[in-house]
């Protein structure tokens, strides 16, 4: 198997290699196109079918298992289309991110609904809908409740209560949720609280779903795997004490890390999957359904981010590369480095991987402040004028995230296939943003808005 995840890590490689230079050579990429997005649609299937062969491998025939794809890794329509045809559905986490599904094509019965913030109406939309919600605290169940209750039909929606397990963090506190005092979920170790979800589960009957969510990048296994075992006991007390299965469904939530300082993936889906079968056993018997929410792990090694080199100079003894992409495509890394450090790739003017010896170098982004790095110090072929400095693993929260800090324009998101030996074909997946509707969204159209306020006439 180690041997299996190494040739596709060298494929994977070859294919981003592929796609760069033919992005230069068929104008995706160069002076009037100084950055672009890559998807690897051919890694996006893989990584698809990797999560649910591992599950399949590990769960008893016949038990129902929705695999939902965290919206907010990639929020692109054409992302959601091509994992729903993979058999992945959707979990979103606001209007716009249902929107986005609903586009996609992805039904109701796959799509799941979680934020901490939910108000009325998308409550009561995600109902009429027949989505299922997993209610974030009392008082959402409390809405909840009275849209049950007011409703002229028993909802279509299986509804559950997301916990938080309490039982610690991970390496980075922001993707955290399981720590003591994280804003999701009912916090499970409070005084009191524990008998309060049981009790909200006997006087709900159609309560019937448990969500829970340790965190995402920087959680070490053993402690995701913690975390499913908390809500699966508790799920078990409700059953006990209701003397029924009113729980039938398990939602385990996503969080598996990926490794951005290899080409390796790792670890892999089959890897948790185990881990998970032996720390609880049961949840694979058959007896819950279940439910996914991986993000990150199904898309980031799978995305690039390539852009031109604009000018290349020396400060202080140390080379700089200046290119087009910095904070506004990579801002956790720009802010984060030591958090979220992004491998980067050098290419020729060509799109050719560039040969030659490392130089310590910067690897510096186009923004007006000094910390707009991709890389610091980092060895790598000289990159000179004309050159790409490509960021890799970036499929998730990073080129569909845009910050739009200098005003600088989104840009366009291309998926790459293999056609025939060596050619490459694209498919556009978001325009580039042009400065006209950057223009547009920063208020063109209300020109003179400020200047007549208060002016005679004026309302």
């Amino acid at each position: 198997m180690e041997r299996d995840i190494e040739t596709e890590a060298r494929e994977r490689a070859g294919r981003r290699d592929d796609a760069v230079r033919a992005a230069v050579e068929q104008g995706l990429l160069g002076p009037d196109a100084a950055v672009v997005g890559l998807l690897d649609v051919t890694g996006i299937r893989r990584s698809a079918a990797a999560l649910r062969a591992a599950f399949d491998a590990v769960t008893a025939p016949g038990t129902p298992v929705l695999h939902a794809f965290a919206v907010k890794a990639t929020p692109l329509v054409p992302v959601l289309r091509l994992l729903h045809e993979a058999g992945i559905g959707a979990e979103v986490a606001s209007p716009g991110e249902l929107a986005l599904a609903r586009a996609a094509g992805l039904p109701a019965s796959r799509t799941v609904l979680d934020a901490p913030a939910k108000t009325l109406a998308e409550l009561r939309e995600a109902l009429d809908l027949g989505i299922a919600v997993n209610a974030d605290n009392p008082q959402e169940l409390a809405r909840l409740d009275a849209l049950v209750r007011s409703a002229p039909a028993p909802t279509r929606s299986p509804l559950g209560l997301r916990v938080n397990p309490q039982i610690g963090g991970g390496a980075i506190g922001a993707t955290s949720t399981a720590t003591a005092t994280s804003k999701f979920g009912v916090a499970l170790r409070d005084e009191g609280a524990r008998e309060w979800v049981v009790q909200a589960f006997l006087d709900r009957p159609w309560l019937t779903r448990l969500h829970a969510h340790t965190g995402s990048q920087g959680i070490p296994l053993p402690l995701l795997a913690r975390g499913v075992a908390e809500a699966y006991a508790l799920a078990e007390e409700i059953n006990t004490r209701a003397g029924r299965r009113q729980v039938d469904t398990l939602d385990i939530g996503g969080g598996l890390s990926v490794d951005f300082a290899s080409e390796v993936a790792g670890p892999t889906y089959e890897r948790y999957a185990r881990a998970l079968a032996e720390e609880v056993p049961g949840l694979f018997d058959g007896r819950y359904g279940l439910v996914t929410e991986f993000g990150r792990s199904l898309l980031a090694r799978h995305g690039t981010v390539v852009a031109r080199v604009e000018y290349a100079k020396s400060a202080g003894g140390r080379r700089i590369a200046v290119t087009h992409a910095g904070v506004q495509v990579a801002t956790r890394t720009v802010y984060a480095p030591g958090a979220w450090p992004l491998r980067i790739a050098a290419y020729d003017t060509k799109g050719h991987p560039k040969p030659g010896p490392d130089v310590v170098q910067d690897v510096a982004g186009p923004a007006c402040f000094s910390g707009d790095l991709l890389a610091e110090g980092r060895a790598l072929p000289l990159l000179e004028q004309g050159d790409y400095a490509a960021a890799l693993d970036t499929g998730a929260y990073y080129f569909a995230h845009h910050y739009a800090y200098n005003s600088l324009a989104r840009p366009g998101i291309y998926g790459f296939l293999a056609d025939g030996p060596g050619g490459v074909k694209f498919a556009t997946v978001r325009e580039p943003q042009t400065v006209a509707q950057v223009v547009a969204e920063s208020g063109g159209a209300h020109t003179g808005a400020l200047t007549t306020l208060g002016a005679p006439g004026s309302r």
